[in-house]
């Protein structure tokens, strides 16, 4: 929703992943032709020693692969909680999104009511529900948020996504908004154990910057995506599940009848 919350997780965090590998290579790079397969292990090793993924990478090469897959994919599916620094809360989400900008999805703010999400081409589509606008006009005289509820809950609306009321909602359904500048930076991120993301073999990474910590694990089978992002910064806690790699994204205009916020602004 905010770009503020975005950065404080998902930006910062993945931009101190990235590698100057990421700038100006071919797109198949860091993918198939060129990442290790699953489990493969050093040329060295005996037959009988259990197989290692990434065998012979440093957790900064490992790292390079990730971000170049990620960024390389079509969409993807981030999911989570990450701290709002505007409203001093925490968005949970559940967003799909696409290379052309387009997205769907929820989210919440401070786990009071929900705002369901769509964007297609150039227009916004949004409903709230009751909590979620009650919560968002906290404040406000109480005839006017009555009547906000009474003309907005649990109904779609659609606005230009170009609109400046829309901006904050459209950035973030912009991936090159959600990478920022992430191949601008090096990563020294240390290996980890093995483990799993919802089922998913992974490595685990470390990257540490400055005061800021953050937990990484990428995927060892198929493409090495960054599967799920943890900051572990006391101040900044959060996470993002990514999934969904290259799946259409169900950005479909919604059916019935929609209120054009654009129209009633004059």
């Amino acid at each position: 929703m905010r770009r503020t919350a975005l950065a404080a997780l998902c930006l910062t965090a993945v931009t101190s992943l990235a590698v100057t590998g990421c700038q100006g290579d071919d797109k198949t790079e860091g993918k198939s032709k060129d990442k290790p397969s699953a489990g493969q292990s050093d040329q060295s090793s005996s037959s009988s020693k259990p197989k290692e993924p990434f065998a012979g990478l440093t957790g900064g090469e490992i790292a390079d692969r990730a971000v170049k897959a990620t960024f390389d994919a079509d969409s993807f599916r981030m999911k989570g909680d990450i701290p709002d620094d505007a409203s001093g809360s925490t968005i949970t989400m559940d967003m799909a999104l696409d290379r052309k900008g387009d997205c769907a999805g929820n989210m919440s703010i401070g786990g009071e009511g929900q705002a369901d999400l769509i964007k297609t081409g150039d227009t916004l589509y949004m409903k709230y529900d009751e909590d979620f606008l009650r919560a968002q006009s906290e404040g406000a005289p109480e005839a006017e948020v009555d009547a906000t509820v009474s003309m907005l809950a649990d109904k779609w609306t659609k606005m230009s996504a170009k609109g400046s009321d829309a901006k904050d909602f459209a950035d973030f359904c912009d991936m090159d908004t959600v990478f920022g500048d992430a191949d601008d930076a090096g990563s020294d991120a240390t290996r980890g154990k093995t483990a799993t993301v919802d089922g998913t073999p992974a490595i685990t990474l470390y990257e540490k910057d400055g005061k800021e910590s953050f937990t990484f694990y990428v995927a060892t089978e198929g493409e090495p995506y960054v599967l799920r992002l943890v900051s572990t910064t006391p101040s900044d806690e959060g996470s993002l599940t990514f999934s969904d790699f290259d799946e259409p994204v169900p950005a479909d205009k919604p059916t019935g009848d929609i209120l054009d916020l654009d129209a009633l602004g004059g």
